[in-house]
């Protein structure tokens, strides 16, 4: 029999929001803060691994592998629209692996050192083919350049979703407000929903 607890489930406008408010709270706490941009992508990012499936495999409770060097050297290879999402392709999944999942890489040839290392090329590769975002220059450089304090913030961010020790924030507490899950949907995601309490 399963003695555990019912998890209260907290509802959020989307993933991105939920995401952006923790990132912003560590941020306003840290020396020194990342522009409110950066922390806007990094929660685009965040929201776009979570519910796309692909990057973790929750049957086998693995990360799936991402060959994200041998990418970035095929992207000289293509054409320039080809190589925008090549390297935002392969910045993104380093930023989500070392901020999220850094600890998958401990037991691997290479470490979060070396996917820190690829997330920061591909950035500052994609400035150059692509500097403006939000209409701010040199945006995916200034992303470039806070890759590390970013990946701490996520990391964080991380700590909180697996072991709840703050803000009684955990991932799977938190459910898309509006969004249709049906039971054997909750229970696959690991959420056991209490339909009498949800807090917004």
């Amino acid at each position: 029999m399963d003695n555990s607890k019912p998890i209260d489930i907290i509802t959020v406008p989307s993933l991105q929001t939920y995401f952006f408010d923790v990132l912003s709270d560590f941020n306003r706490k840290a020396p020194c803060p990342i522009p409110q941009e950066i922390i806007y992508y990094s929660s685009d990012v965040l929201e776009k691994f979570a519910l796309s499936g692909e990057f973790y495999d929750s049957r086998e409770g693995r990360v799936r592998e991402k060959i994200l060097g041998t990418k970035l050297l095929e992207a000289t290879l293509v054409s320039r629209e080809e190589q925008k999402r090549i390297y935002k392709e392969v910045g993104d999944t380093a930023l989500f692996l070392c901020g999220y999942f850094a600890e998958s890489t401990q037991k691997k040839l290479v470490d979060a050192n070396y996917y820190s290392q690829l997330g920061r090329s591909a950035y500052q590769n994609l400035n150059g083919v692509m500097p403006n975002f939000f209409d701010i220059p040199s945006f995916y450089s200034m992303l470039s350049t806070s890759f590390g304090p970013m990946v701490d913030l996520i990391s964080k961010v991380a700590s909180v979703d697996r072991f709840g020790n703050e803000h009684h924030l955990n991932f799977k507490r938190v459910m898309v407000s509006g969004s249709e899950m049906t039971p054997d949907e909750y229970a696959y995601s690991g959420i056991t929903p209490n339909y009498e309490k949800k807090v917004s």
